[in-house]
């Protein structure tokens, strides 16, 4: 009888697809009503992250057998999505939080006990995680070269030097997964995971961007910081480094980058329908919702946006080769910053008016073209695959 009772307990407990989509809906609406405020602030978005840890959103991607959701790339996309919708800093710092635990759960170098540890914070605490690269000589490690934040190998362990910028969530990160190299002649080449409470960990804040605001992407400094041996979880020699991401990486980084600025995009898109629905000049005597110059503005952006939801669907689904994923984020950001540019170009003034969320959008949505891949490397990777294709069915 107990036991019966107890699986039914189980099976009510799971949550409909419907009811997944309104609770999210639900969240949405409560980080949008502080989005202008951390947006002012420039302020870690704490009590956005502590309402997703409520919702048990935080470890979606950490796997079942550690308590987590287990969550695949369609799952992820939704909420991505949704929190993007509200404020979409919240969201850039979700997505680096699923993209680590989603991807350091398949990398065999790490070791077990910390992989697992890493896991159970993310589930029990909402601990975040994020990957610390960019620096301030090399810039984008996508484009090549070796990171200048060195690890000196101790007694003790090692001691770990340099200084990495761009670090998104910094703030409210517990985990850093920190490119660097050994100082060896043969140097090793990979991540070292560092707590953030760690002596000589520093953020100096001078993130004080245009857009995305809140994502606190603050310059890290190590000094001297004592980091334990088993904690260099995936080096290998330089000269043998593997991209930081597979294939199956770049396509769930490529979709849920794209969907956070696609989310905006259906904010502003939001924004621009309600105006024109509730503005009645009076010397028109009716909204402007009725004019046919109003109702093409709208088309265009739905358009557009069918376009992302095509593209980004298709990717969830399986249907997408892992190739393509580049594509993906180049077609979707340049859509999404296209509609918030005719939301503008419709309203005028009173969408760029500070008092007006359209402008937020919009220097949010145009901070798609600096994340990794760059439109250039896209395009020309694109085009030399082209050309190879083409030699290859010469020979």
């Amino acid at each position: 009888m107990n036991a019966g009772v107890n699986r039914q307990a189980i099976v009510t407990e799971v949550e409909s697809d419907e009811a997944f989509v309104e609770r999210l809906r639900g969240i949405t609406q409560r980080l949008a009503e502080t989005a202008e405020h951390y947006d002012d602030s420039g302020e870690f978005p704490h009590d956005n992250f502590r309402l997703l840890h409520e919702h048990k959103l935080l470890g979606l991607t950490v796997p079942q057998s550690l308590g987590g959701g287990g969550a695949d790339l369609k799952q992820a996309q939704q909420v991505i999505s949704a929190v993007a919708r509200g404020e979409p800093s919240t969201a850039l710092i979700l997505v680096m939080q699923y993209l680590q635990h989603a991807r350091l759960q398949l990398t065999p170098n790490w070791p077990e006990h910390l992989r697992r540890h890493v896991g159970l914070d993310a589930v029990k605490n909402g601990a975040l995680l994020n990957a610390l690269r960019v620096e301030p000589d090399l810039g984008s490690p996508s484009r090549g070269g070796l990171p200048a934040t060195t690890a000196h190998r101790t007694a003790e362990g090692w001691r770990l030097n340099g200084r990495k910028i761009y670090s998104t969530g910094s703030h409210g990160l517990t985990w850093f997964n920190v490119w660097a190299r050994s100082d060896d002649d043969d140097p090793l080449v990979g991540v070292w995971l560092v707590r953030k409470d760690s002596p000589g960990v520093r953020i100096v804040e001078d993130w004080d961007h245009l857009g995305m605001r809140a994502t606190c992407s603050h310059e890290v400094v190590f000094e001297d910081v004592l980091v334990p041996l088993d904690q260099a979880v995936n080096v290998s020699l330089a000269r043998l480094a593997q991209p930081e991401l597979d294939a199956s990486g770049l396509l769930w980084m490529s979709v849920l980058l794209s969907s956070v600025y696609d989310g905006i995009a259906q904010s502003a898109r939001d924004w621009l329908v309600d105006f024109l629905e509730t503005r009645t000049p009076s010397n028109l005597g009716a909204s402007l919702s009725t004019l046919p110059r109003f109702q093409e503005a709208v088309g265009h952006i739905d358009t557009l946006l069918f376009a992302n939801r095509t593209l980004i669907d298709a990717a969830t689904h399986g249907l997408t080769p892992a190739s393509h994923a580049p594509q993906i984020k180049y077609l979707v950001t340049a859509n999404a910053i296209r509609a918030v540019e005719l939301a503008i170009e419709a309203t005028g003034n009173p969408g760029l008016s500070r008092s007006n969320p359209l402008q937020r959008h919009y220097r949010n949505v145009v901070c798609g073209r600096v994340h990794t891949p760059q439109n250039d490397v896209v395009l020309q990777g694109v085009g030399k695959a082209v050309f190879a294709g083409r030699l290859n069915q010469r020979t």
